[in-house]
């Protein structure tokens, strides 16, 4: 497996990309890190529906995301299934990114949002990206793979107690083994493979907890603000898991958020071949365009 970033060279300026979510959507809008985004119109606009219960597993759960094609690459956002109306997909087709930005559903301004972000600062070392490999092999083999990715970028010693906001039992599996006691948090509630019940509300758990893992899908459903500000306020660790912001998410590093495994269209799940997920930490954030330099 490829190892973490190693930090920032000798004299890079290293500052935050924004100070937060809205922030950074304000920086977009004034195209300070990238093209004119009323510029760049998205040529493709498509969802991918996913049913899946692995090998070995007594639950199975659905995944729903809308992805917008902007040039070479593809944002993505996360949606309850089937709460996504139709029209959306025709909203996007053809429409300018600072337009959708400010479209009334959340999952395409999210997705339009990844999609430049993924056009203009894609993820490469340059860009503080650091390959994590995902071997080829079944769901849960790979499922499994990400998950020590993910669970290695959570700097907290064990005996400490994480809040895991999206519930992914490989997640809570690979947590556990490194003796990280976890508090299983998705707003559908339910109960882990392990029988423990799922909280609902995020943010009544945070004051019990030393740290937090959290889905990009916390983007989304207008979640991750809070979460962001709770970590950085208290100076706990925030690590993302993203499919849905996969290239919004590392531009926070640094506000709150620790660090991110930023994970691209096509996902893990829709291909039983060798992959990749891409790590960024905290030391190796700059805010490029504005001084940064790496």
């Amino acid at each position: 497996m490829s190892p973490p970033g190693q930090g920032a060279a000798a004299g890079t300026t290293v500052r935050p990309a924004a100070t937060g979510l809205p922030d950074l959507v304000r920086r977009v809008r004034a195209g300070e890190l990238g093209p004119d985004p009323r510029t760049q119109k998205i040529a493709v606009a498509f969802t991918t529906s996913q049913a899946v219960r692995h090998e070995g597993r007594s639950g199975g759960y659905r995944n729903e995301v809308l992805s917008l094609r902007l040039g070479s690459a593809v944002g993505s956002c996360a949606v309850e299934p089937g709460a996504l109306p139709a029209a959306a997909i025709d909203d996007c087709v053809g429409t300018d990114i600072a337009t959708l930005l400010g479209h009334p559903l959340a999952p395409v301004r999210i997705a339009a949002l990844d999609a430049y972000l993924m056009h203009a600062l894609p993820h490469t070392p340059a860009n503080g990206a650091q390959p994590w490999e995902l071997p080829a092999g079944d769901s849960l083999a790979k499922s499994r793979a990400r998950a020590r990715g993910v669970a290695g970028l959570l700097a907290v010693a064990p005996g400490r107690t994480v809040l895991v906001v999206g519930v992914v039992n490989s997640l809570l599996e690979a947590l556990r083994a490194r003796g990280l006691v976890c508090v299983p948090c998705d707003l559908k509630g339910g109960r882990t493979e392990w029988g423990e019940p799922v909280r609902t509300d995020a943010l009544a758990e945070l004051d019990g907890c030393d740290a937090v893992l959290a889905s990009g899908m916390t983007l989304g459903n207008g979640t991750f603000e809070p979460l962001r500000a709770h970590c950085a306020r208290h100076g706990k660790p925030l690590v993302m898991f993203a499919q849905t912001g996969s290239a919004v998410l590392p531009r926070l590093l640094g506000a709150g958020v620790s660090a991110v495994c930023a994970e691209p269209y096509p996902f893990f799940w829709l291909d039983g071949g060798s992959g990749a997920v891409h790590r960024y930490t905290g030391d190796d954030y700059a805010l490029l365009g504005q001084g940064g330099t790496r």
